[in-house]
This record gives structure tokens, sequence and C-alpha cells, in this order.
């Protein structure tokens, strides 16, 4: 491949500082992600390298800039993303200006990389979606925000949140307190995410109202869920009896979004496990999506993607020297 040089000028002072970063940082991140030398020259950029990755590299910089012009700050994160964006063939505002949900009528919600998207998409388009993949990657909280995007459009009357109680095997009566207090434990997270959605006083009204509820799966056998937006959490601490009894509880205008990681599982019998085995016999199933995340995906602080990708790595060498 032919090594090329482009230059791209930008007119407007303000965005454009914004898309070179202080001391041009968000320039030589971008060429660090793309192998190409990237130097701003007063209101120019200068691209040298390889011709496929000086096209993506201009598509990042013309799009992102587009951004700044917009009034949309600029974070290293998303130089990356950027990058891994135009590289695919999406485009970066398809994907950082879909909002899914606007929470105090200033902080949006939206896909932080294209998996993201995917996933967003997956659960606007089907009935029965699943988010696989390590933690930090957003599957709880994307899916969390859609339910309550879709409870205030009012295309669904009730949102409900449930998890496996594995550590206590679903049997509460032994634990201490009134039910509430027995499975708060489990559903702390959940809690932690409707919060940072909406007002503490409008989540506590719409629980009384039981419009919001938030239980332990055993509590979702015998129903049929019709109207709700469904939200099956830490699916991988299923067993395949359970993930069934879920599963066929959906009914009219249900949509339900079940998220695990396969490699996370609390089970005794990790080949229990209701959702690797659900992956196994559903995966390409019409009305049913699958999105699978890796540690590229995960939005946390790096090092959270560095501790996961380490523990990959170990679990692999394991695999190879038993096999």
């Amino acid at each position: 491949m032919s090594a090329v040089s482009e230059v791209i000028a930008f007119e407007l002072r303000e965005p454009f500082g914004e898309l070179c970063g202080a001391q041009d940082a968000h320039l030589k991140l971008l060429g660090e992600c793309l192998g190409v030398e990237v130097v701003g020259r007063g209101n120019e950029v200068l691209v040298e390298g390889d011709e496929t990755d000086v096209a993506v590299a201009m598509g990042v910089l013309r799009q992102l800039y587009e951004l700044a012009r917009g009034g949309h700050s600029l974070y290293p994160e998303d130089i990356r993303r950027g990058a891994e964006i135009v590289a695919s063939g999406a485009r970066i505002e398809d994907v950082f200006l879909d909002t899914v949900l606007v929470v105090s009528g200033r902080k949006r919600l939206s896909p932080k990389n294209l998996n993201q998207k995917r996933y967003i998409d997956n659960i606007r388009r089907h009935d029965l979606t699943f988010g696989i993949g390590p933690a930090g990657t957003g599957k709880t909280y994307l899916a969390m925000a859609l339910a309550v995007s879709a409870l205030s459009n009012r295309e669904v009357k009730r949102i409900i949140l449930t998890r496996p109680a594995v550590e206590a095997g679903e049997r509460l009566g032994f634990l201490p307190g009134d039910m509430a207090e027995k499975v708060n434990p489990y559903l702390r997270p959940l809690y932690d995410a409707l919060h940072d959605m909406m007002e503490a006083s409008r989540v506590q009204q719409l629980m009384h109202e039981q419009v919001i509820e938030v239980a332990p799966l055993a509590f979702m056998r015998g129903r049929t869920l019709n109207d709700c937006f469904v939200i099956l959490d830490e699916a991988q601490n299923t067993t395949q009896e359970q993930m069934k009894m879920f599963l066929t509880r959906l009914g009219f205008n249900a949509h339900a979004v079940v998220t695990g990681d396969i490699t996370q599982t609390d089970l005794v019998d990790r080949e229990r496990s209701g959702l690797s085995h659900a992956r196994k016999i559903l995966y390409g199933t019409e009305g049913i999506a699958f999105t699978d995340f890796t540690s590229a995906d995960v939005v946390r602080h790096p090092l959270v993607m560095r501790i996961i990708r380490a523990y990959d790595a170990e679990a692999a060498k394991a695999k190879r020297d038993d096999g």
C-alpha cells in the first residue's frame, strides 16, 4: 500500500481547538490509534501514512470537528471510539448523537461506541434481546435507560427489573427483615441505575404504584407479563429451568432484555447456566437479537479494560494447559 499525505483546513477557532485538544493531545492520540502521523499547523492538520489509514483519519477529523461545532465536548476516549467507528464504515454522529434518554433536562445518555449502538438498535427492533459480555460495557445501564424512555413515552405501562438471588438459592425466608430487606442486597445495582435516571421521589412513587417493580427472579414464576419492559440482569446465574421460566413469561407488547457475563457465573455447575444454554439454542431465532460485548467495549476506567484482558488471558492459558 502506498504512503500519502493530506492536509485539511478548519475555519472556526474554538471547535478546532476542541478537536486538537490541549497541546494537540487529541491529534497525537488519533495518530497512535491509526498508525499515522497527525500534525497541527495553524488552522490546518497534516496527516501522513498508509492511504487507507489516512482516509480514516481524515474522516475522523472532519466528523469530530462538526460535532465540536455543534457544541459537543471532545475527550480522549471520543478520539479512540471515533477512529473505530469511521474504520467500520459508520458515522460518528449516528453513534454519539443517538440520545437514548435525557436526564433532568440536561444529561443525555447516548452510546459510547459502535457495539453499544448496535445493542441499542437491537433492543429497539426486537422484543427479546440478549446483551452478553464483561462488566463495564453498559449492558444493564443502557437497557435501563431504554426502559425508562419507553415508560416516559407511554410505549409500555410498567418496568420490571429482576435478578437471580443466587447466593441465597432464592430461598429468602431464613434471612432477617421484611421481603424488601431480604432482596435489596441482590437488587441494589438496579436501584442505583434507576436513581441515576430519575428523581428519587419519582422512583419511590412509581414503585409504590407498582409501575416499577424490582424483584428477585423467583417472583416471576406463574406470571404473564403484558405491556411492560422487563430486564433480567446477571442472567449467567440463572439455571436452564429458570431461564426457560423467565422467557416464557412474555406477554403482549412486552419487551425483554437479558444481560449477563457467561464467564462470571456463581453457579456451582457452570454448565447449567441458563444464559449459556439460551445462547446455544436460541441464537439465530427470528425475533431474538444477541449483542456480544468484549473487553474492547468497556467504557469504565481504562484500567478496567486491562484487568478484564488479563483475566481473559489467564483463563485462555488455563484452558490450553488443561487441554
